[in-house]
């Protein structure tokens, strides 16, 4: 069977850093993983292959909520930490993976979105109810993962994927879909300079008023060179 591959494993140590990549860019499967035995397993093999965190940057539309299914209960069962990074959108089934996360981050323009899941049937109206049960089915599977992660009820998160929510970082955030915003590495080094140099200039400035404040002024206890002079001159003057 030929694989569907849509996931890319890359390791951080020739950039200097710890740990591995994992990126979900695009359709979350393609091609379904039911009934599929070995794109599953060369994704677990992969992820297993190594120990150690792993950082998982998404921007995909969603997909098979079965592949996303497995995934997310895969990455659940990995030992390291697992820190999701949305840098587009999470949507539909990407969504259900960033609940694996062990911390969840999105960039201030990342969007995240959650609807009920959808499917095709064919057949008569017995066909028709039971393909009605089975995403009832699905849904709660969806909403389990949701609710482990936010802790919102069962009936709030039913509501929001009835409605096809759409959340900017921000709202994720107060919704616990998400724990923090991406910030920018430089901007950060940057605060920091500054604000290491405006301490500085306080601390110069406190210092300077404390030693004008409590430092004791000097006791002239000698006599000033212009009377000694006048003094000498007049002993010259006298002799």
């Amino acid at each position: 069977m030929k694989t569907k591959k849509f996931w890319v494993f890359r390791n951080q140590a020739e950039e200097g850093q710890e740990g591995r990549v994992l990126e979900l860019y695009g359709t979350i499967a393609s091609e379904s993983w039911f009934d599929d035995d070995i794109t599953p397993k060369m994704f677990k093999d992969e992820l297993f292959a190594d120990s150690g965190p792993v950082t998982i940057w998404i921007n995909s539309p969603g997909g098979d909520c079965i592949a996303a299914s497995q995934i997310y209960s895969m990455l659940i069962d990995y030992p390291g930490k697992v820190t999701v990074k949305i840098d587009g959108i999470a949507a539909s089934a990407a969504s259900v993976i960033a609940m694996a996360g062990t911390e969840v981050l999105m960039a201030p323009t990342a969007m995240m979105m959650i609807h009920n899941p959808a499917t095709m049937a064919f057949g008569d109206h017995n066909d028709m109810k039971a393909a009605v049960k089975m995403l009832d089915e699905v849904k709660q599977s969806i909403i389990n993962a949701y609710a482990i992660r936010t802790g919102l009820p069962d009936e709030e998160l039913s509501r929001m994927m009835e409605n096809e929510t759409w959340m900017n970082a921000r709202k994720a955030i107060a919704l616990g879909f998400a724990d923090g915003m991406l910030e920018d590495s430089k901007k950060a080094v940057n605060e920091m300079a500054a604000f290491s140099f405006a301490q500085r200039t306080s601390d110069d400035a406190l210092k300077a008023k404390l030693v004008a404040r409590y430092s004791k002024p000097k006791t002239n206890t000698g006599r000033e060179i212009s009377a000694l002079l006048e003094e000498l001159n007049s002993k010259e003057v006298s002799e």
